[in-house]
């Protein structure tokens, strides 16, 4: 390739980041909400009782410059006390608690990663044509 083609294929490559970005968040975002609710679908991860928890867990996708963004989470107050515990405390209304840890956020997003990095490594390749 010369010079004199450089600046066209800039231009392509350009036009086509925030599209794959944005494709490529927001598939990750689902695969991590799926990874979610399957690991508090029981032990090691919180236990299914009256299966409200799991479907409260959403991804909200928002617009970025030249991109895409997701955030993935739950409005559920039990969130954090399942995913890191709740040690000998009360709560506003005097209940005392003990709870142990039943992580399934934290094992999610790790399990995650290498894929996820994989995912964008693979939107380059896809906007640059490798």
């Amino acid at each position: 390739m010369d010079l004199s083609e450089l600046a066209g294929r800039l231009e392509e490559a350009a036009d086509r980041v925030g599209p794959e970005v944005d494709d490529t968040v927001q598939r990750q975002a689902r695969l991590l909400r799926a990874l979610i609710m399957e690991n508090a679908s029981g032990r090691p991860g919180p236990n299914v009782i009256t299966d409200k928890y799991r479907p409260s867990w959403k991804r909200e996708p928002f617009s970025v410059p030249d991109g895409g963004g997701a955030v993935v989470g739950t409005r559920k107050p039990q969130g954090r006390r399942l995913e890191y515990g709740f040690y000998d405390m009360t709560d506003s209304i005097g209940r005392h608690f003990f709870q142990v840890p039943r992580p399934h956020v934290d094992p999610a997003v790790n399990e995650l990663t290498p894929e996820y990095e994989q995912a964008f490594k693979n939107a380059l390749d896809r906007i640059f044509g490798s």
